[in-house]
């Protein structure tokens, strides 16, 4: 098509180049419905607090880092995936779709099993080693297509939501620092013991009327924009209901910006900042995350070429897909980072709008590389308030687990899928969550089981295979 064609016309084609009066809106929309979305897990991980030591696994200045790192990540990966590196004739690194990568939060409930028992480091170590597992999916990616199933990718969806659940109502009360404060001050009055002065300061702001004030007018900003709403303000609702919250914090006065204002405003991304450490358990746990986040890509991808082109995905799309996967985790690991994976939230604006063009994407990418090359705008979003983050993110988990509860219902109730439904949240999820039995399991298989999503993961795919569905007469 030539590029002088409108772009009601261009934005339809996957090449091409629409004019920037079309391709901006266009490519800040997809920034918008991800944003914070990508930001997300890293607030989460931060909070989490190391059974060792009993402080957070990462540090203030870490998280600026991971901020920054992220962004950039983001930028590459999606790069990767719209412009495939070609590895030969057959064989090359990205689906050459208009794909945006992003954190992605299936790896959280692993990530803070990870963080709580060995460290920060040990997480970044793991997705290392883990990313090779996609990186084997898409060599094998005709026998990975018959091995996983729906019912199994749904199953690990619904475990995943509803192990974020907790996490995200404890954001809504002010997170998991204060809720950690909150729950030692009371044990240390119990026994008569002196509380620190820091203490006390930081166990007040759990569930205090200022935080449920943030969390509740922030889920009912995205709720009312999520209902009346229409184009960029109803895919925006959860970026503007963040910005509201953030606002209203500020005039509440709990925010405070000392950080933003000694951060540079430009700076170079900081590779290797945290050095990765590798651990058997959590290698093999990440693993199977890394499998899991490729299923949900497949899935992704099939869902666009469908919506759009009304045919499946290529095996070469499906396969580069899963490689740019795989680079994305290295790319994110080497700068200190989350790993990375395709965003459903901007798979579903493509299928709703069918804009394809990959010129639009890349303007998504451009604006992320560039957030991340300033430490000013990583400072300034790490220091908002958590219960804004869970105010918005109780939506997102739920609506993960809904997204699993569809899959499942979308290849019906049959006697064979109830059955492997039943038992696999009958047995995985159920054993995973009696810390007493995971206790007693020997090594790995303790760090395995006590990790809900890993548990169901393997039941769902062990029945999978032991009950094969039955072939169409």
């Amino acid at each position: 098509m030539n590029n002088n064609d409108s772009p009601q016309t261009t934005i339809y084609d996957l090449d091409g180049r629409p004019p920037l009066k079309a391709a901006i809106p266009l490519g800040l929309q997809h920034v918008f419905a991800m944003f914070i979305g990508n930001l997300a897990p890293i607030f989460v991980i931060a909070g989490v607090v190391s059974t060792v030591t009993g402080e957070a696994i990462v540090t203030p200045a870490q998280r600026m880092l991971m901020i920054q790192a992220v962004m950039i990540a983001s930028g590459l990966s999606t790069l990767i995936q719209l412009y495939p590196v070609r590895l030969g004739k057959k064989l090359q690194i990205g689906a050459g779709l208009p794909i945006v990568m992003g954190t992605s939060f299936a790896f959280v409930p692993t990530m803070i099993s990870i963080g709580a028992d060995f460290g920060i480091n040990a997480i970044i170590g793991a997705v290392i080693v883990g990313s090779l597992m996609e990186v084997v999916m898409g060599l094998f990616i005709k026998q990975v297509k018959k091995l996983i199933a729906p019912i199994v990718i749904g199953s690990v969806l619904i475990s995943i939501g509803l192990s974020l659940l907790p996490v995200g109502i404890t954001y809504f009360a002010g997170g998991a620092g204060a809720q950690n404060a909150h729950i030692t001050m009371h044990s240390l009055l119990e026994r008569g013991e002196a509380v620190p002065e820091g203490m006390v300061r930081l166990a007040s702001g759990f569930a205090s009327w200022q935080n449920l004030l943030l969390g509740t007018v922030v889920l009912l900003v995205i709720v009312t924009l999520q209902r009346v709403a229409k184009g960029l303000m109803k895919v925006s609702a959860i970026f503007i209901g963040i910005v509201v919250g953030y606002i209203l914090a500020i005039i509440l006065g709990i925010v405070d910006f000392t950080a933003v204002a000694n951060a540079n405003v430009v700076s170079l991304p900081r590779p290797l900042s945290i050095i990765p450490e590798f651990y058997l358990g959590p290698i093999i746990a990440m693993s199977i995350m890394c499998m899991v986040s490729g299923v949900e890509t497949m899935g992704h991808i099939n869902g666009m070429t469908m919506a759009v082109w009304n045919k499946p995905a290529e095996n070469k799309q499906l396969q580069g897909s899963l490689l740019a996967d795989a680079s994305g985790n290295l790319i994110a690991s080497f700068f200190g980072s989350l790993p990375n994976t395709s965003f459903g939230q901007n798979i579903g604006i493509v299928c709703m709008t069918k804009a394809v063009n990959k010129f639009c994407i890349l303007i998504t990418a451009g604006v992320l590389i560039l957030a991340g090359f300033s430490p000013k705008i990583s400072s300034f979003l790490s220091v908002m308030p958590n219960s804004v983050l869970g105010g918005a993110v109780i939506t997102v988990f739920a609506m993960i687990m809904l997204n699993g509860i569809k899959i499942i219902a979308g290849e019906g109730f049959s006697e064979r899928n109830i059955f492997i439904f039943v038992l696999t949240f009958g047995v995985g999820y159920a054993a995973a969550n009696n810390s007493h039995l995971i206790e007693a399991l020997p090594g790995p298989l303790s760090f395995l089981f006590g990790n809900t999503t890993i548990a169901v993961c393997i039941i769902a795919i062990i029945l999978n295979q032991i009950f094969p569905k039955p072939k169409n007469p």
